[in-house]
């Protein structure tokens, strides 16, 4: 035994020695020599001691190039429940004043220590400043912007790979993933530029508190049910993983509130993509490739974003050579968004919901309407005596009252949205006061129906609607 430990000890002599040597030498690099040979010898000198040293460590980054890197996000996820006497910074995040609950991360620099079949993974948060891959600019100071890429960095004896690569890993998704499904809080998404900013979505508003037609309701929680379970058919067939919604109507008619209960529904982040921030087709297919999987991705009012209107209204006030679909990198274009929504970009990711809406159907363009892109047209409309009875039910817990007769007669004759009712019914928590002050309303818009001029409206309504 003792000659074994004698040249164990040698060995390990000897290596301290190199490691030491090392050191000695970068920093005598770094005083002497050209930044350009002082890189090239630290990776001669970092290569040579990773060589000495027995461990592996595997490198996960945030974003696969432009798509995001679910591994990340699920080690991150795991991670936050393995905190350790090891750690020693943790970072709390807290979005809402009046709740309780509370998000746990790790700060970067630390590692967690994890014991997964008695082996010892040790992981550590890291992140660098790097430039984004499309070159944006800071307006007010007109240099170019830098982008922070995190990653995790995962370090196990090398002896441990196969077990790392084919238990652990898959150990931690699975993880993840069930965590995700206890305590998942839905996130809105907004964007600015190439970058996703979140906050944690609350909003209220279901299915059951939609007022929506009934067959209508049903429609479309079905086609949003039958959606997610169809991986393996949307696989052979040769789709990408997607649906599209187009919701349009009269302002005031519940198109926001429909995406919020349509996220409710199936547990989904909201991605709201303002395009006007963007500045070119390129910063768009960046920032829809980081949209994740399990989502929504909601354009709204599209009728006002851009160059999106019908190419054949665009032809009447431009000339034929200024086409809407033209390559322009200036600016953000139909076709950019269009290759997103059904061309190549759009396999990269899937279980997306994308969701349009507009006040004015007529204004958009055919290409974005066709099957494929705009899979299920919802109309919504004016408010129906079906709608008016679920709203009286939400506000006031009223299942019938004297007046609901003619009210629901005037519903039928006069255009009135929901949110329109929905206001009057929240002006007093008295059922049979907000009651006649709905019924008023709907006398008041009848009589001046009536007094109106038939044929088409005048100018003044038509500049007031839009």
């Amino acid at each position: 035994m003792l000659p074994m430990t004698t040249n164990n000890s040698a060995l390990l002599a000897t290596a301290a020695s190199i490691a030491a040597s090392a050191v000695l030498i970068r920093t005598l690099a770094s005083d002497l020599l050209p930044s350009s040979a002082e890189e090239y010898f630290s990776e001669k000198i970092a290569y040579m001691l990773e060589s000495l040293s027995s461990d592996l460590i595997i490198t996960i980054e945030e974003f696969d190039g432009a798509i995001t890197n679910h591994m990340y996000k699920a080690a991150e996820s795991y991670l936050a429940t393995k905190l350790n006497k090891s750690t020693r910074r943790i970072r709390i995040n807290k979005q809402e004043e009046d709740s309780d609950n509370f998000e746990v991360k790790i700060d970067h620099g630390q590692e967690i220590v994890d014991l997964f079949e008695g082996i010892k993974f040790r992981w550590r948060f890291s992140s660098k400043n790097s430039k984004p891959s499309i070159q944006t600019y800071n307006h007010r100071h007109m240099k170019p912007n830098t982008m922070e890429t995190k990653f995790l960095e995962l370090k196990f004896n090398k002896k441990h790979k196969d077990t790392a690569l084919k238990s652990y890993m898959p150990f931690v998704l699975s993880q993840a993933k069930t965590i995700k499904a206890g305590i998942k809080t839905l996130k809105l998404y907004t964007n600015d530029q190439y970058s996703w900013e979140s906050v944690n979505f609350h909003h209220p508003s279901t299915f059951e508190t939609m007022a929506l037609d009934v067959e209508l309701k049903k429609e479309v929680m079905q086609d949003l049910a039958r959606f997610v379970k169809r991986k393996e058919y949307y696989k052979r067939v040769g789709k990408a993983w997607k649906r599209g919604y187009l919701l349009y109507g009269p302002p005031g008619t519940g198109k926001s509130s429909l995406v919020a209960a349509m996220a409710n529904f199936l547990r989904f982040d909201i991605y709201d993509l303002e395009l006007t921030e963007l500045k070119s087709n390129s910063e768009l297919r960046s920032l829809l490739a980081k949209v994740a999987n399990r989502s929504i991705l909601l354009v709204e009012d599209i009728d006002c974003s851009v160059n999106f209107e019908s190419r054949e209204n665009k032809k009447q006030s431009q000339n034929q050579e200024e086409s809407v679909t033209e390559s322009d990198d200036g600016k953000v274009t139909l076709s950019g968004l269009l290759n997103f929504v059904d061309g190549l970009w759009s396999s990269c990711g899937g279980e997306r919901i994308i969701v349009f809406t507009t006040n004015y159907k007529d204004k958009l363009d055919p290409a974005l309407l066709r099957p494929g892109r705009m899979d299920m047209h919802i109309h919504m409309s004016y408010c129906t005596p079906t709608g008016f009875r679920v709203l009286v039910s939400n506000y006031h817990a009223l299942d019938d009252h004297q007046l609901f007769g003619e009210i629901e007669g005037l519903i039928k004759e006069v255009d009135i949205t929901p949110a329109e009712v929905a206001e009057e019914m929240m002006k007093t928590d008295d059922a049979d006061v907000a009651l006649q002050g709905l019924l008023k309303v709907l006398k008041e818009r009848k009589n001046k129906t009536a007094g109106e001029p038939k044929g088409d409206e005048t100018e003044e309504d038509e500049n007031k609607d839009h």
